[in-house]
């Protein structure tokens, strides 16, 4: 029986999330929650539920909770974000993001040759509108999509591949964030200035057992724990009522005030629109929250804000799940391969580059995540390896989808000049 009713829907998602946290507090399973991190069966789990067709792979609770969802979380990790202490990670991470999407720029076209003879004549559209989605989002994908002419037909091998690879990919950077110190010993990283930034954050943060992100990076020292909450002081204390209401108020009031005000934006791009109402809404919501993060309402963080934020986010993730199928995988094999090299080629161009510049691993998951997937996964799995990098990954998840834009357009450029 699958469930229709949307608001049903929605709590079965929620009553999953808390399931699945609950169970990951459980000593017994400590070690399955080791590998495999609490986040990770958020978004596994849906989607095995949407193949065995208890949950709908398209309703419209999807859309309607991924949009405000989307920009209640944007809202509350960006205003409680510490932008000068970004800063100084900022170089190697940027580093990353532009690695990542030189990797798939290059390995478009190295697919598309390797593959020609099994795709079909107009498959270089499809590529094309992958490229889109792979550097910057489902925004982009469907510019490239609409600025080429490329047919629905075309799009929609695209769209199973988009999302076995790119949430396949989100999948293994989750796994690895249990791997973080012998992985970071191959790349021979350089971790001061991550470990100083993150240093710096831990006071704000939880450093209970309870967290959600104990499975996926080392537990604190009982006596570091005890110190960071004497030094926190008072900026560590328990939630109010009146602290949810002013978190929950804030965020859903930056939502409607960004989606009001997206609507006075004209479009931005003749023929193809390359900023869109909803982009406009994400990039408002975006700099609002940065700008108020100059001033007192950054404590916020301090009453929840960043917590209620994260939970959004996974909200978001188990939708993202829910959405995909896998028994689609195996209508196009030959779609399927041309994907399996071409993240492969986007992971060696990654690697290679963090080796490189000794980049840890914490930056490359970043790097790669926010070039793959987009504003509602990145400060998941940046938060995954520490959660004081969910702002920097939210970042440049923004910065990647208007770096893509332009990224996905040239390789849509160099697809069509290889097809005559």
């Amino acid at each position: 029986m699958t469930v229709t009713d949307p608001l049903v829907l929605l709590a079965c998602l929620v009553v999953l999330i808390a399931f699945i946290f609950g169970v990951s507090r459980i000593q017994r399973l400590a070690r399955l929650f080791e590998f495999a991190p609490p986040v990770l069966w958020c978004y596994f789990v849906p989607m095995l539920l949407s193949t065995a067709g208890v949950f709908p792979t398209a309703s419209p609770v999807y859309d309607a909770a991924s949009q405000v969802g989307l920009l209640v979380s944007l809202f509350l990790l960006t205003v409680t974000v510490d932008v000068r202490a970004i800063l100084q990670v900022g170089p190697r991470a940027l580093a990353m993001l532009v690695a990542g999407s030189v990797g798939i720029v290059i390995g478009g076209p190295l697919v598309y040759l390797l593959f020609r003879g099994a795709l079909p004549d107009d498959a270089w559209m499809g590529l094309a509108a992958l490229s889109g989605s792979w550097i910057g989002g489902t925004a982009n994908m469907v510019a490239v999509k609409e600025g080429i002419g490329a047919p629905d037909s075309v799009i929609a091998p695209i769209i199973v591949v988009d999302t076995v690879f790119a949430y396949g990919w989100m999948g293994i950077l989750l796994f690895l964030s249990t791997q973080q110190a012998r992985i970071d010993r191959w790349l021979r990283a350089d971790r001061t200035a991550l470990d100083a930034f993150t240093a710096r954050r831990a006071p704000t943060l939880d450093v209970t057992p309870s967290q959600p992100f104990d499975s996926a990076i080392p537990a604190p020292d009982p006596a570091e724990a005890e110190d960071a909450v004497h030094a926190a002081g008072s900026r560590v204390r328990s939630t109010s009522t009146a602290d949810l209401a002013l978190v929950i108020g804030l965020g859903l009031g930056a939502a409607a005030l960004a989606r009001w005000a997206s609507g006075f934006l004209p479009p931005i791009g003749d023929p193809v629109v390359i900023i869109s109402r909803n982009t406009w809404a994400i990039l408002l919501t975006v700099t609002v929250g940065l700008a108020l993060s100059f001033t007192r309402l950054r404590r916020l963080d301090d009453a929840g804000a960043s917590a209620v934020g994260y939970y959004v986010l996974y909200v978001i993730l188990a939708i993202i799940g829910a959405q995909a199928d896998v028994r689609a995988v195996a209508s196009f094999p030959a779609y399927m391969l041309a994907g399996a090299v071409w993240m492969l080629v986007h992971m060696t161009v990654l690697f290679g580059t963090a080796r490189l510049l000794r980049a840890p691993l914490a930056l490359v998951a970043t790097g790669s995540m926010a070039t793959v997937g987009g504003p509602a996964s990145t400060p998941v799995v940046a938060g995954t390896y520490h959660p004081a990098l969910a702002p920097v990954g939210l970042l440049l998840a923004v910065a990647s989808n208007v770096l893509g834009i332009y990224l996905s357009f040239f390789c849509a450029f160099v697809l069509e000049w290889l097809s005559r």
